[in-house]
């Protein structure tokens, strides 16, 4: 644990050598490579499994030469619109006061008429991008919980209501804004405490912000690594990862995860999507969550789905041509929005 905590007051100051971006679905085409890990402690976070035990803040300083490689993918993607996710490995907001990589990104891509940036955050500094010149290419999220999820499991970051306040000041300076509400957790208190969220957050932000406004939403889910790692960092943890009462699915990418129950997950995405729709009605919704259902479950799976009318079944086929996968043919995708979804929200 004092390792760990040594890590996150750690900043390490490199030069980003890998030359390729990962690609970064379903927010964005391409992870734009600016800094690695955050100052905050969040128990479920899954940085704690992918940067491991000792997961210190570095940032890149050879910030010209990762926008002009930024550049070189927009040119190969022509004349559509690339989309880069800034946050995709960290929280880019608690070392911008040192650093001004945000700012000087944000202004560049202000600047690109086929280049958007898209970044997240569960901090409130940001009064230093207020003046940056976004032109509008720039979304500014924020990653909003429960108040009771925040004060148990979000060691070391802002409260609900400054996270609140500085979306709100965000939203004044013309970004376009964007919120992810994640992990969902389902506890016997949880939709009075969701419903507690929208409300303030329809109550602080001006009318103007509703009208370009996204939400993203993912559901608490865990690997058995990920419980591993958490338990190793934070012995008194509460953090719920019963695996008698979750269900194990297989992910995109070949290894399992435990999840919610199909019925407990169609009550969340009922319940979160009624609120979005009562608070802000123009608002879209990116992306809830996909499931991953082995064949012989899928027939009943979509019996269960057209029955809530939450969810759009893929068949393995389209998976197949939409994410390759070695895996792929041994599951049917189901998709937690309507047909019409964009092709680059439709993957978690």
């Amino acid at each position: 644990m004092e390792a760990y905590r040594e890590a996150k007051r750690t900043l390490v100051v490199g030069v980003r050598k890998k030359v390729n971006f990962a690609s970064c679905k379903p927010s964005a085409h391409y992870q734009l490579p600016l800094n690695t890990s955050c100052p905050g402690m969040c128990e479920y976070c899954y940085l704690a499994t992918t940067l491991g035990k000792r997961p210190y803040l570095r940032v890149y300083v050879n910030i010209e030469e990762i926008l002009a490689k930024a550049g070189d993918y927009m040119t190969q993607r022509a004349p559509e619109i690339t989309v880069f996710e800034g946050a995709a490995t960290s929280d880019p907001i608690p070392t911008e006061y040192l650093t001004g990589l945000l700012y000087k990104t944000i202004e560049f891509f202000g600047d690109q008429p086929l280049g958007r940036f898209r970044f997240v955050t569960k901090f409130n500094d940001v009064n230093s991008l207020l003046t940056a010149h976004h032109n509008g290419h720039t979304r500014f999220r924020f990653s909003l919980n429960a108040p009771s999820v925040i004060r148990m499991y979000e060691h070391a970051a802002p409260p609900l209501d400054e996270r609140v306040a500085a979306a709100a000041m965000v939203a004044q300076a013309d970004y376009p804004l964007g919120f992810i509400i994640a992990p969902i957790f389902h506890y016997p208190d949880w939709r009075q405490e969701y419903k507690g969220l929208f409300s303030s957050l329809a109550k602080a932000l001006p009318e103007t912000a509703r009208r370009d406004l996204t939400f993203e939403m993912i559901t608490h889910r865990f690997t058995k690594r990920a419980k591993t790692n958490i338990t190793a960092i934070f012995p008194q943890t509460t953090l719920p990862m019963p695996e008698d009462d979750r269900t194990f699915k297989f992910g995109q990418f070949g290894y399992g995860k435990y999840v919610y129950s199909l019925s407990a997950m169609a009550e969340m995405k009922t319940f979160m999507m009624e609120q979005i729709g009562q608070h802000f009605p123009e608002a879209k919704v990116e992306y809830f969550v996909y499931v991953y259902l082995s064949p012989q479950n899928a027939a009943s799976a979509r019996r269960f789905f057209r029955q809530y009318s939450i969810f759009h079944p893929i068949t393995s086929a389209n998976a197949r041509s939409h994410k390759p996968d070695r895996h792929a043919k041994n599951f049917i995708w189901v998709a937690a929005l309507p047909k019409q979804t964009n092709k680059q929200d439709q993957y978690i």
